[in-house]
C-alpha cells in the first residue's frame, strides 16, 4: 500500500534551518508530483510548495519563496524540503503529499485533504527562541 514517512522536523531558533525527508513507497514515484503542505496550530491546511513527477518544474507560496527548496531523488523515492531562515510563522506539522497526476498548473494555496491522494503523518516543526 501507498506510504509517505516524513522525518527531519524539530525544534529551531528563528534564522535557522532544518531539512525535511519524506520516503514514499508503494507507488510508483517517478509518475507523480509531489507537494509539502503545513498546518500550523488552529489553522487550516497551506500549501508550501509543490514538484512535478520529474523534478524539474518547482513551485513556491509566496510566504516561502526563496527560503525553502524542494526537491526530489526519483531513484531513491524521496522527496525533501531544505528550509533556511525559519521564522516563528513557519511553526506548523509538514506534510508530504501525492499528487493524483505528474504535474499540476496551479496550486490552491488552502487546499483540501481529497485534493491529494495520499497523506503521510506529518512532522513537527517549531520555530522559537
Amino acid at each position: 500500500q501507498v506510504q509517505l514517512v516524513e522525518s527531519g522536523g524539530g525544534l529551531v531558533q528563528p534564522g535557522g534551518s532544518l531539512r525535511l525527508s519524506c520516503a514514499a513507497s508503494g507507488f510508483t514515484f517517478n509518475n507523480y508530483g509531489m507537494s509539502w503542505v503545513r498546518q500550523a496550530p488552529g489553522k487550516g491546511l497551506e500549501w508550501v510548495s509543490g514538484i512535478n513527477s520529474g523534478g524539474w518544474i518547482t513551485t513556491y507560496a509566496d510566504s516561502v519563496k526563496s527560503r525553502f527548496t524542494i526537491s526530489r531523488d526519483n531513484n531513491k523515492n524521496s522527496l525533501w524540503l531544505q528550509m533556511n531562515s525559519l521564522k516563528p510563522e513557519d511553526t506548523a506539522v509538514y506534510y508530504c503529499a501525492k499528487d493524483p497526476s505528474p504535474f499540476r498548473r496551479s496550486y490552491n494555496i488552502y487546499p483540501k485533504r481529497n485534493e491529494y491522494d495520499y497523506w503521510g503523518q506529518g512532522t513537527q516543526v517549531t520555530v522559537s527562541s
